[in-house]
């Protein structure tokens, strides 16, 4: 049977391309990384390296194992780490990445209880309205809105959100109608949020897809809650996610208008990411729970309220 020790030596033989350079690497003698190398050939039966006083090549065998070997190791040290952060106080530096509303409705306001539980964290908040390239931008932790293809990344859904169109009561005042076709709606949008001017933006009527232009002749905003704050001040009907509307529906500061006018609720979910190859820390996790428990102060908005004109 080979031994688990010897699999890191033979890792950085290949990653230091040579014995000798091995060796300098792990800060032992040659000879005890080349007794390694032939420990693991005899007990695997196979020739992983061949090689020269000049040259040296990895077998096919030796590519095979390479690949398990890294596995190895990346699950040894995965379960070190998950052993160590069972006792250990989840501390240091933790970059994580939030949109604009999010921070500002549910995070922010709740950052003092995270300092009180968890103070030796340095946390820095990167408040962003564009994708992130989280792995090239030192990113430990990021949450975004929508659905997700990136398959490199771990993806936690925090919320399962929902989309409303809205207006002001004041607003709804001005028209004795507002009448029920898509033609209608639109004539009523004046602001869009960003992230939907789509020339076709697809909605759904009954069993049907329709599509509605939300690029042409709208204002865009890139933060749900202007376009809210702007509906609020009677400009028009608005697309809305409900986790930023739901106080102000249920207090009639807003009113829900077009229900059978619907839209795919995955455009409003918020998740979590982070990359698949990382060792999620305790410190990591830490977060991550504390914005699972912030994100249920925004239920029950699973389905929108009714009440259309």
């Amino acid at each position: 049977m080979w031994s688990l020790d010897d699999v890191p030596v033979y890792l950085a033989i290949l990653e230091q391309q040579g014995i000798s350079q091995a060796a300098r690497q792990l800060g032992v003698s040659k000879s005890m990384v080349s007794k390694a190398l032939r420990r693991l050939e005899t007990a695997l039966g196979v020739r992983l390296i061949e090689r020269n006083s000049r040259n040296m090549r990895i077998t096919s065998e030796g590519r095979v194992f390479q690949h398990h070997a890294r596995l190895i190791m990346e699950q040894a040290d995965e379960t070190q780490a998950i052993m160590s952060g069972l006792t250990a106080v989840p501390a240091g530096r933790l970059v994580v990445a939030l949109p604009m509303a999010f921070s500002r409705e549910v995070v922010t306001p709740r950052l003092p209880v995270f300092h009180r539980q968890y103070p030796r964290i340095e946390l820095e908040v990167v408040i962003t309205s564009r994708e992130l390239d989280i792995i090239r931008d030192q990113i430990d932790l990021a949450v975004v809105v929508g659905p997700l293809t990136d398959s490199e990344l771990v993806v936690t859904r925090l919320y399962r959100g929902a989309l409303v169109w809205a207006a002001s009561p004041r607003y709804l005042a001005r028209y004795k109608t507002l009448g029920d076709t898509l033609a209608h709606l639109h004539s009523h949008i004046r602001i869009c949020e960003t992230r939907y001017a789509q020339p076709r933006f697809p909605v759904r009527i009954g069993d049907r897809e329709h599509y509605l232009n939300l690029q042409q002749g709208l204002m865009q905003v890139n933060d749900p809650l202007a376009v809210r704050d702007a509906v609020l001040n009677d400009f028009g009907i608005a697309l809305l996610p409900l986790q930023y509307a739901h106080r102000q529906l249920e207090s009639g500061e807003l009113r829900a208008v077009f229900p059978q006018v619907v839209v795919e609720a995955s455009s409003a979910d918020l998740s979590a990411v982070y990359p698949g190859r990382r060792l999620l820390s305790n410190k990591t996790r830490a977060l991550l729970d504390f914005l699972k428990q912030a994100c249920t102060v925004m239920q029950p908005p699973l389905t929108p309220p009714t009440g259309a004109r």
